[in-house]
């Protein structure tokens, strides 16, 4: 009987997430947490970040990591590893509103505040400059801290960035905050696999994945659910409506596009018509659009991999990375 129940239990599918405090506690990251301390808007607020030194021979460069939208500093683990074996010091921080940094009640979010957010952390931590290395909604965060900060940047490194198209002018019907905020409190561990299976991964799924879907899911359906998904809400207004693709002819930093072209992630893109979302999300086509558009810029295409090809491909992404980085 035990041994039918246990494979009944296997055949039911993944286990239901586990849960996580508003900051994320009980999750594990990979390398000590530290917090930033500062005032904002207002507010005391808590910046969270790994800040791990080089255990191969100093090259005395750094690399800042910036998370996604539905990932956090934590999901840079095997890039950390190989950015550190490499020389590098590395800073991965979790934004205000995400993962393991503070959920404010109110916050004006903008990509302009996230930025500055950023540049004080590395202040703080004495790093004059760095090579930004930025996934998804990070490539938005490092787009608009390049423009701001050109000085503090050796090099923008965008990996499968959002932002790279406005989904409002090419016709994806607005979202209120409100809108956003019911969306987001329905969020599970099955809708967040699910939509990440398909949208991000074309349709191939690998069990270590499953630790983010963990991660994601247990913050949400912890005690801090309702102001994770507020907070959730603001930033997805954020996204929609703050796009940084005009301004793109505007950086003056050597920039590198690194495209997962099988990535179809277009914020919206579940609510379009059909024949909007057919021409949004088109990574294949958007990573030769933009890498057109920005001065000093190198597209490297990751042919068949979606949104994450640091996660899909490790290898073969950190090899080309630290070519990247070396020019």
């Amino acid at each position: 009987m035990r041994n039918l129940f246990i494979l009944a239990a296997a055949l039911a599918g993944p286990a239901s997430a586990a849960t996580y405090g508003p900051e994320l506690q009980g999750f594990d990251y990979p390398y000590p947490l530290r917090h930033y301390s500062f005032s904002s808007q207002g507010q005391q607020l808590q910046m969270a970040y790994m800040d791990v030194a080089p255990s191969g021979a100093a090259n005395g460069k750094t690399a800042v990591l910036l998370h996604g939208k539905n990932f956090c500093g934590a999901t840079w683990e095997q890039s950390i590893a190989a950015l550190s074996a490499a020389g590098y010091r590395v800073v991965a921080p979790d934004q205000i509103g995400f993962c393991a940094s503070t959920k404010p009640e109110r916050y004006q979010y903008s990509f302009q505040q996230l930025a500055a957010n950023t540049e004080a952390l590395l202040r703080h931590l004495g790093v004059a400059r760095a090579a930004l290395v930025a996934h998804s909604t990070g490539g938005m965060i490092a787009t608009r801290y390049a423009l701001m900060y050109p000085d503090s940047v050796s090099r923008l490194v965008l990996v499968n960035p959002i932002g790279l198209e406005d989904w409002k002018a090419l016709g994806v019907p607005s979202r209120g905050v409100d809108q956003w905020y019911e969306r987001e409190l329905k969020l599970s561990a099955d809708s967040v696999r699910s939509y990440e299976k398909s949208t991000y991964y074309v349709n191939r799924w690998k069990p270590e994945y499953e630790r983010w879907v963990d991660m994601l899911a247990g913050l949400n359906a912890g005690p801090g659910h309702k102001q994770v998904a507020w907070n959730s809400a603001l930033i997805y207004d954020m996204i929609f409506t703050q796009p940084v693709v005009y301004e793109f002819p505007l950086l003056k930093v050597p920039t590198t596009l690194m495209i997962g072209d099988a990535d179809t992630t277009a914020i919206g893109s579940d609510i379009a018509p059909s024949a909007v979302k057919a021409r949004i999300g088109r990574y294949d086509l958007l990573g030769k659009q933009v890498v057109k558009q920005i001065p000093q810029a190198t597209l490297v295409e990751f042919h068949g991999l979606g949104h994450a090809p640091q996660m899909e491909d490790p290898a073969a992404f950190h090899r080309a990375l630290l070519e990247e980085l070396a020019k």
